[in-house]
Order: structure tokens, then sequence, then C-alpha cells
């Protein structure tokens, strides 16, 4: 059984960028997280002991992203992978990190990447 739990539009100030401009900013970037688990006993129980704490997830990646100072949104979005991935009990992560301040004539730049445990 595969199921997903959805985390979208997760929106985070940080500081992030490559030019000079960038590093003295801290700029909003947007994530959405899919994480692929059994939801089959948090289902059963109704019981947040037996489920996957979204809440738990959104608050690390959040406090991870703030404290960050990454060059590129690639390397930024592979670490909150990384952490979801071995903190939490998820099979299967995809994140998207999306820069809308990225590129002045368009709405937005992202990245997306799927990792599994």
């Amino acid at each position: 059984m595969t199921d997903t739990i959805f985390i979208e539009q997760l929106r985070v100030d940080t500081v992030i960028g490559v030019y000079e401009r960038e590093r003295g900013i801290r700029q909003d970037v947007f994530i959405d997280i899919e994480l692929t688990t059994d939801i089959g006993d948090p289902a059963a129980s109704d019981s947040i002991s037996d489920a996957i704490d979204y809440r738990a997830i959104s608050d690390r990646v959040t406090d991870f992203v703030r404290g960050s100072a990454f060059f590129l949104i690639e390397a930024l979005v592979e670490n909150i992978a990384t952490i979801v991935l071995d903190e939490f009990s998820i099979e299967r992560v995809l994140v998207k990190l999306s820069k809308p301040s990225s590129i002045e004539n368009a709405n937005n730049v992202s990245v997306q990447i799927e990792r599994h445990r």
C-alpha cells in the first residue's frame, strides 16, 4: 500500500542566492513536500501516536531553512529531503522548492527532487 501526505506551499524566509545583492537579504521560498508512507495504522487507530506528525516535519523544515544560507536552491532542496528521510519514518519524499524572486521576468523558478529510503 502506498499512501501520500502533502505539505503544500510552506512559506519560509531565508538567505538564498549567489549574487551579492541576495546575500544580505531574506527571501521567501515555497516548499512542497510529498511524503510516502503507510497510513493504515493511524487510519485504524485514529491516534497521533501512530501517525506521521506532519506539523513536526513542517516545523523542522521551517527551522532548518530559516537558519540556512545556501547559494543554490539545489543544495537547499537536497538537504531538506535528507532531513525528512533521516529524521522521520518516511519511505519516499518528493520535495519541490520554489524561489519566485529568482528571475525578474519569470513568475517562479523551482527545483524538484525525489529521494527514497
